[in-house]
């Protein structure tokens, strides 16, 4: 194993052991994530401040990857716009599946650290928060679809 490999190894358990932000946000916005493969499940609850992500935080359970992701990305956006937190996910998600260029990794702070997943394709679900997050939100979208980690779909109207 390189010294890279080691250091971001140290920072995933690091952040499973400990994670950022493991928290509900009361009056927050909430999506939910289930990836069946191993079982992850996690609630992301996003609180905007304007166009700007002013308070975030996650609970749940899964992997150590998961848990990982989900704090680091939480410690990562909190203060973004919603533009630039979209422009993450897009770079972040490229990384995950090997299709973001080397370069591609300075734009994503320590979210770079889960580089190696693309690697393993069955991994890849577990480093988007909530593995298969269909961006659904139970108080409604996040003033337009939310895509946290996964696909973007406005929440569905009950009649």
């Amino acid at each position: 194993m390189s010294d890279l490999e080691a250091l971001y190894q140290d920072v995933i358990l690091d952040h499973c052991k400990r994670p950022r932000n493991f928290r509900a946000i009361e009056g927050a916005d909430q999506t939910q994530g289930y990836n069946p493969l191993c079982g992850d499940k996690v609630t992301i609850y996003v609180k905007m401040d304007g166009d700007r992500i002013g308070d975030i935080g996650f609970e749940g359970s899964g992997c150590a990857i998961s848990t990982a992701s989900a704090s680091i990305l939480t410690e990562t956006l909190k203060g973004k716009t919603r533009g630039e937190a979209e422009a993450l996910f897009d770079v972040f998600h490229g990384l995950v599946t090997g299709k973001t260029p080397g370069n591609g990794k300075s734009k994503l702070g320590k979210l770079a650290v889960f580089s190696g997943v693309s690697e393993f394709p069955a991994r890849v679900k577990c480093a988007k928060p909530g593995g298969r997050n269909d961006g659904r939100s139970r108080r409604g979208r996040l003033g337009g679809p939310v895509r946290l980690g996964g696909s973007a779909r406005r929440p569905e109207r009950r009649r």
